[in-house]
């Protein structure tokens, strides 16, 4: 009997792979298309197939097992276009190789990432690729940044995109800074910049010298507020940024602050940091974590690489404790499921068996069950878990507030309970509190050289469920000693990274005193 042609072999295998997954079995769908692929020796349809096989897993909240594969199979199809001259379809190309490669369900709506699990092994086909190297090559600037004239204040643009949540105190320190200047630009709601700073695919493609009229149109639109600036300051180092990056800024200096999402993301891997002079953290975890995933981050002409803690104004959280919050545990934020509060869940169950006053405070909106299925089987779940909870008052959720300082007044245990943090500001003001801090030493990060156990004390920083809740029983155990342990954290919290301490670094940073501070 002939054999059945590949063609027909796929013709036939699709429309089962569908029906599998319909079933309720995506994985096997997706393998019997992973499979065909490896037959398969034509680059698109192995491709095409690979690409399939992840969209089926995708579709219904699970990370693709060939991951690496469709993507780096979607590259070598734009490696090949780019080869020949078709540098236009080339970046597109890699552009949907990278959505694929960034997925939101991999990377963020999970408790793991393909990518913080083995970050140099995840990116290694994005350094391979000929394409993206011409993406990210370094365009380098025509001048170098200059110091700003000693015979006027420093003028400091302020920059970001939609999201200003962490601007506020430092925006606020240099709008009153008899040394500074200050202009703030949303790019999201700027009539000329916001049709401008978005789209991945035509970025990648102005960016190995496609997209005439779109690069015209974004020189003439930064071009006035680069010209003014002696120093723009961008926070998130993400779609912005990146689109910041396509023009050269003359003597401007260029600084960009990268949280934590972002190293989950592409746009690190497309960014020209040779237009880039500073390039700030929040952590050491999340500078190693995103180095190690953009190696080029640590070659002679990267930016300097800078740590600075978020701007906090911690004294606002000292208040008196109400009676009852030397038993109650709190979680600031429960929105993302890399929040993992079901560990918080599991922390109480374990401390009620030993006494049932012991109850937990849910502070923050909660999960959006409509963002992918990862989320809401994560979501759904959690509601389990509290419905045996919440009628006996055991799970309190108090939802999103704008006193969190009030809220804080019933916590006497404050929880981070995440899978991965940059700083976890919640977790500080609780601390600031005179709650008693316990921080789960957050997974993607653990065993690293830097974390949790590196950011914290030690004694904060526990393993497990279990660990979490002996030191509970322990601090708790008396009056006095949650007290005692309460007010250590607080003057800790105060000592290390309210804003009155932090602001030098920022002084130093962007108002251009040392360049090199806290590298």
């Amino acid at each position: 009997m002939p054999p059945i042609p590949a063609e027909q072999l796929i013709g036939l295998a699709r429309p089962v792979s569908t029906g599998l997954a319909r079933a309720g079995a995506p994985s096997l769908g997706a393998r019997l298309l992973n499979v065909l692929a490896h037959r398969v020796p034509e680059p698109r349809l192995k491709a095409d197939l690979l690409a399939e096989a992840a969209a089926l897993e995708l579709a219904h909240g699970l990370t693709p097992r060939r991951l690496k594969a469709a993507y780096a199979a979607q590259l070598v199809c734009a490696d090949a276009l780019f080869k020949e001259g078709k540098k236009a379809a080339a970046a597109a190309a890699a552009a949907d190789a990278l959505i694929l490669a960034f997925h939101r369900v991999p990377h963020l709506d999970g408790l793991t990432s393909p990518l913080a699990e083995d970050p140099e092994g995840f990116t290694a086909a994005l350094r391979r690729s000929r394409t993206l190297r011409a993406v990210a090559k370094p365009r380098g600037r025509a001048e170098a940044a200059a110091t700003p004239p000693g015979d006027r204040p420093h003028r400091l643009l302020i920059v970001n995109r939609g999201n200003a949540n962490f601007l506020p105190l430092i925006t606020g320190r240099y709008e009153g800074h008899p040394d500074a200047e200050v202009r703030t630009l949303d790019m999201a709601t700027d009539p000329e910049l916001a049709p401008l700073a978005k789209g991945l695919g035509r970025m990648m493609a102005r960016a190995v010298g496609g997209q005439a009229a779109y690069g015209r149109a974004a020189e003439k639109a930064l071009r006035p507020h680069l010209d003014w600036a002696d120093t723009v300051f961008v926070d998130w180092c993400s779609i912005g940024a990146a689109f910041l990056t396509l023009v050269d800024p003359g003597t401007t200096r260029v600084i960009v602050r990268l949280h934590s999402y972002e190293a989950l993301s592409y746009w690190p891997h497309v960014m020209d940091f040779s237009r880039v002079d500073d390039l700030l953290f929040v952590s050491a975890h999340v500078r190693d974590l995103t180095t190690a995933a953009v190696p080029r981050l640590l070659a002679e002409d990267a930016p300097r690489l800078h740590v600075i803690h978020n701007a906090m104004d911690l004294s606002a959280y000292r208040r008196p404790k109400r009676p009852d919050a030397r038993f109650t545990l709190g979680l600031v934020g429960t929105g993302q499921v890399a929040k993992d509060p079901r560990w918080a869940v599991e922390v109480l169950r374990l401390l009620r068996r030993h006494d049932e006053r012991y109850r937990l405070l849910l502070v923050g909106g909660g999960l959006n069950a409509d963002s992918s299925p990862a989320v809401r089987r994560y979501h759904d779940a959690l509601e389990r878990d509290l419905a045996k909870l919440e009628p006996s008052g055991a799970v309190r959720r108090v939802g999103q507030t704008d006193d969190v300082p009030g809220a804080l007044e019933e916590v006497g245990t404050i929880l981070s309970t995440s899978v991965r943090e940059s700083f976890h500001c919640g977790l500080v003001e609780g601390a600031a509190s005179g709650a008693v801090p316990v921080v789960r030493d957050w997974s993607f990060f653990a065993g690293r050289e830097h974390g949790a156990r590196t950011l914290f004390p030690q004694d904060w920083v526990v393993g497990t469920p279990e660990d979490a809740a002996r030191r509970i029983l322990a601090v708790t155990a008396t009056e006095e000693t949650w007290q005692k342990t309460g007010q250590a954290a607080a003057e800790h919290a105060l000592a290390a990274w309210d804003w009155n301490v932090v602001h030098d670094d920022f002084d130093r940073l962007l108002l251009d005193v040392h360049r090199n501070t806290t590298a």
